[in-house]
């Protein structure tokens, strides 16, 4: 495999940043399933005020700087569920290359990189969708799991689907939100749960914010959970609204 380490495109970022986590439990076996890490500035900023700072010319050291400061803030504090990570995939430009920082990472720390999911949202509009599905089956071949977030919303969507099946896809939020009486969501999302299955994908409920979304997904047989109803993020502390250490 080749390496970074003399990679010219790495240059390291011009700010600072750091990870908020946030579950995704488990409410059968009220456990936490993963962690994803979310970006924060150095001082705290929100992820619009980090985001905001990226350009062209630095979106690969910032999206290789956001999942080294995952890993390494995962191990430091011992984190035993899986790790979740959003990645860009428009820096990426050759994905064999652009990985090696991330498996160098995890083997320094001693952090199983079978327990990291690589996320990519629907929100980003991606510019190469035949590179995007490289990546997804190069992560894949290297034993890390992949989903798509965001599922229902965006430019990927049932296009990416079809080319490459994801380990989890997470439904965009705006379908979980007052799904109780939304009774055209829980049709969708019934769709969505019959492919699912069919395709062995297992879905993620996200963005979930009170008890009546809860029981409604629960009721569709949905068991992997997130949202604020649970925990929010918070910056690098672990939560477990189950309060199991």
């Amino acid at each position: 495999m080749a390496t970074c380490n003399s990679c010219s495109c790495y240059k390291g970022l011009e700010f600072g940043i750091q990870m908020a986590f946030q579950p995704i439990v488990d409410i059968t076996k009220r456990t936490v399933y993963a962690q994803e890490a979310l970006v924060r500035g150095a001082q705290g900023q929100g992820a619009g005020e980090v985001l905001a700072q990226i350009t062209s010319d630095n979106i690969y050291s910032f999206d290789q700087t956001c999942r080294m400061t995952a890993i390494e803030s995962a191990a430091a504090l011992s984190m035993q569920s899986k790790l979740s990570i959003n990645f860009m995939p428009n820096a990426i430009y050759e994905p064999e290359t652009c990985l090696e920082r991330t498996l160098k990472t995890a083997r320094k720390v001693n952090f199983p990189h079978q327990n990291i999911i690589f996320e990519v949202t629907e929100h980003e509009k991606i510019e190469n969708h035949d590179l995007l599905v490289e990546v997804f089956e190069t992560y894949k071949k290297h034993g890390f799991l992949t989903a798509i977030d965001d599922f229902g919303e965006g430019f990927a969507g049932l296009n990416l689907l079809a080319d490459f099946q994801p380990d989890l896809i997470k439904l965009d939020m705006q379908l979980i939100r007052n799904l109780h009486e939304r009774r055209v969501s829980r049709v969708i999302i019934k769709g969505i749960l019959a492919v699912a299955e069919e395709l062995d994908i297992t879905v993620i409920a996200e963005g979930i914010e009170v008890e009546d979304e809860m029981k409604a997904l629960q009721d569709l047989g949905i068991e992997l959970m997130q949202g604020y109803y649970f925990a929010k993020p918070h910056i690098n502390t672990l939560t477990d609204p189950f309060n199991r250490t």
